[in-house]
Parts: structure tokens; sequence; C-alpha cells
């Protein structure tokens, strides 16, 4: 077994336009004096990173693994939810997607895609470059406006169009093989990818790839019913990551899973900062660490109540309090009595 590393936190939720959050180098600083040891980037986010130069540049690479590493903390991954998004667009979102890409491919849904799929090219060339081994991001969606059909899907759109993702991801898949860094995928509503059966389903048209990881985040289960549990029962051999990341659902008579479009303080299921919410962290960090997980616990915060600066200062506590040192011996190894071969022979009976 391998202690998880952590505290970690995704800097996604707060990087803003004052300090300390506007700049890489302060922000790292900011999140080392509430405790954590980790960072995972946003690689859409200028301040952070220029991912092409840190794809092209291995001294820029290392230069920015200073900035981190000068604030007492490490890089635990980079993410590219933004651009996974847009590898995949149904196009009935496609003016709401275009935000997430540069203006020079807005309005072009060709180019866009293949603007992603460039971004993702370089995001495993950067990973590679910061001595990462496993990198986030999101599947993007063709399927999702049929998730509850009406009317019917037709047969075989399903097939269709996850032959159709696998064949926009597999090429990103093997540039990451190539540059020895698992693609973990965020199973997230809004995603094809949503539970364990379309990850499963994905995993088939890409032929079982073995970079096609996963991103483990209970708070999306919670949201949708799913035992989160038993999820890393089934996956355990694919989870490389781990956002830590707290949610509640509590239906009433009159709403449910879909929420009944209200804003997330309304809805039956939402996020909650560390600690607030239902997930049963401490039986999750007992299976990682039964079943070897050796990845970091970051903190991603999204909570609609709770000030982010106060869940982010209980949040490294809270991911160091679960984080379970392991045992390197048998707790009952002060009764051992030794063995040889001829010992457990007499012992069960067995003549010579």
């Amino acid at each position: 077994m391998t202690t998880i590393k952590g505290p970690g936190i995704f800097l996604a939720q707060f990087m803003g336009d004052a300090a300390p959050f506007n700049s890489l180098e302060s922000i790292c600083k900011w999140a080392a004096s509430l405790g954590f040891t980790g960072v995972q980037i946003p690689t859409w986010d200028a301040r952070c990173i220029d991912l092409q130069k840190a794809a092209e540049s291995k001294t820029y690479a290392d230069e920015i693994k200073g900035i981190v590493e000068a604030a007492g903390l490490q890089i635990t991954e980079l993410s590219t939810h933004l651009q996974g998004q847009l590898v995949a667009v149904h196009p009935a979102y496609d003016v709401m997607f275009d935000g997430f890409a540069p203006e020079n491919v807005r309005g072009n849904a060709q180019a866009r895609t293949e603007w992603a799929i460039q971004q993702l090219q370089y995001a495993a060339k950067a990973s590679a470059n910061l001595g990462l081994n496993a990198h986030a991001t999101f599947s993007g969606a063709l399927l999702w406006h049929t998730v509850y059909p009406w009317p019917q899907r037709p047969a075989g759109l399903v097939e269709t169009g996850f032959t159709e993702l696998a064949k926009r991801w597999k090429p990103i898949l093997d540039v990451f093989d190539n540059n020895g860094v698992d693609l973990c995928y965020e199973i997230h509503p809004g995603e094809d990818l949503h539970d364990g059966i379309s990850y499963e389903m994905f995993l088939e048209k890409v032929n079982n790839h073995p970079r096609a990881c996963l991103l483990y985040d209970p708070s999306h289960f919670v949201l949708q019913c799913l035992d989160y549990l038993s999820y890393i029962d089934h996956y355990h051999e694919r989870i490389r990551m781990f956002h830590v990341k707290d949610a509640e659902f509590n239906p009433s008579g009159k709403q449910g899973v879909y929420g009944g479009y209200q804003s997330w303080i309304n809805r039956a299921g939402r996020f909650r900062s560390l600690g607030d919410g239902q997930v049963d962290f401490g039986s999750i960090f007992s299976k990682l660490a039964a079943y070897n997980y050796k990845g970091w616990a970051v903190m991603e915060w999204e909570c609609a109540i709770k000030h982010p600066e106060t869940g982010a200062a209980e949040g490294a506590p809270f991911i160091k309090q679960h984080i379970i040192k392991v045992t390197d011996k048998a707790f009952d190894d002060f009764a051992g009595t030794g063995s040889d071969e001829n010992f457990n022979r007499r012992i069960l009976g067995i003549n010579e």
C-alpha cells in the first residue's frame, strides 16, 4: 500500500484579478500558508502557465516548476477541463461553449475542435516536461442532449456517438502514451463520460487504451445517486487522480436530481465545502489506500454557501486528517510464531 499524497488544491476556482490570486507565484505562497503541499494548475489561465510554451520549452517548464517549488509546493497535475470539453461539442451547445475558446476560432466548430485537440497534445508534452504522470480533462459530449431520451433515441445513435468520440480521443491518448502520462477523465454530468457504464462504453471503443484513466470525484456521484464507494471497487485500477469535493442531495416533493432549473443554492443536489456535505470521505480514503492509490488528494472547492477562502482554509487540514499513513506491518505480528513448510504441515495434520 501507498500513503496518498496531499493535501493539494485545484487553483481554477481561486484565480482572480486581485492579489494573491492573480499570479502563480502569489497564489502558491497563499496555498502553502494554508497547509497545502501541492497545486493542480488550470492550463487555460495565462496567469498560471503558457501551455504551448511549457510543451515546447523544457527550460520554461522548469521555470514554472521552480516557481511552485519555491513556495514549498509540488505540481500535482495540469488540467485541460475547458479544452477537453471542446474536443466534442453538440451544435446545440456551440454558442455557450464558444466562450471556452480563443476568439479566432469562435463560430467555427471545426477550427475550435482542432484547437482543442492541439491543446491536449500540448498538455501531454507539457506534463512530461514537468515530470508529471497524470493529467485531468473532460471528454466533451455529442450525446448529452439525449441523456433522458424524448423522443426515443434512434437505434444505433449511442453506438455512432461513442464511435465518433473515440475517433477524436484515440490519437490524443496515443500522444499521452508516447509521453508517459495518464489522461484522466473527470466523470461528470454534461459529459458523455458521466458514469461507470458510459466510461466502459468509451473504453471499449478506444480498445481499452492504457492511458484512458479516471479522475475520481465523489461529489458528482452523490448528485446522480450513484454508489461512489462501490465505484472504487469497480474502477480502482484506472483511478489515477482524486478530487476531494463534497456534496449533498436533499430531494423533496418538488424537485430531485434534475433540480427544477434552480440556481445552485436552491437545488436539491448541490456542492458543498469539505465536511459540510454528505460524502463519506473516511471510507473513500480507506478504500483508495487499500487499493494502493498512488496519486494526490486534491481539494476542488465549489460551494454556493461558504466563502472560498474559508473553504480553502478548512480544506487543507480536512484532507490531511483523512490521509491514512499506511502500515508496513500487520497489527498481530507481535503474536507471530514463525513458520516453515514442515511447521505448516504439522499444523494441518499432514503426515510426511
